[in-house]
């Protein structure tokens, strides 16, 4: 996606321990333009398989997972990290590691919101090293739902999460890609 890698070339900032910054767009402040032609780019790929559900982890992956879901028509659900009150048991609940927190969290989802007859694209703002999308995928299993596709605004490819994902056998759509060589970031 043209206009988002020129974002990240003009404003990205890559970090020691392989964390690239996009605070000012994505992650902490919001460009409301550049995210609704993210979602329009990602309905775009996965119109044809019949998507009821988007599912993401909370906070990132709900910009670009709204933005999905209202291209697509279709509701949005993102995994809690804290079980409300209100969230009743029976809940599907998975553990991701955490690169940018450190350490672990919980991944949860109401047993009312998701189910079997529900075919998923899960939306998450980065690719890393797939961890997270790997939670989201058992929690989506958990629940019986069908799994068509995985989206993520942005891959990092020198983290190889692509790899870890090719096993599930549904599209994997990134918008951009970000690659480290010689310590300079490349995007594409």
């Amino acid at each position: 996606m043209k206009a988002l890698v020129e974002r990240i070339q003009a404003e990205a900032v890559y970090l020691d321990g392989g964390i690239v910054k996009v605070d000012g767009f994505i992650n902490h402040q919001i460009d409301p333009m550049l995210t609704m032609a993210m979602g329009q780019e990602f309905a775009q790929h996965f119109c044809g398989a019949g998507i009821t559900k988007i599912v993401t982890a909370e906070v990132s992956g709900i910009a670009p997972s709204l933005a999905t879901a209202q291209a697509l028509g279709v509701p949005l659900v993102y995994a809690r990290k804290h079980r409300p009150l209100t969230m009743p048991d029976g809940f599907y609940m998975t553990e991701a590691p955490s690169h940018t927190k450190g350490g672990t969290v919980q991944l949860m989802i109401s047993p009312e919101y998701l189910h079997a007859r529900d075919r998923v694209l899960l939306i998450d703002d980065f690719l890393a090293t797939g961890c997270t999308i790997e939670a989201l995928v058992r929690i989506v299993a958990q629940s019986g739902a069908t799994l068509c596709g995985i989206g993520c605004v942005i891959e990092k490819a020198y983290e190889h999460g692509r790899e870890r994902l090719t096993h599930l056998g549904v599209p994997i759509v990134s918008l951009a890609r970000i690659d480290i060589q010689d310590g300079s970031m490349r995007v594409s």
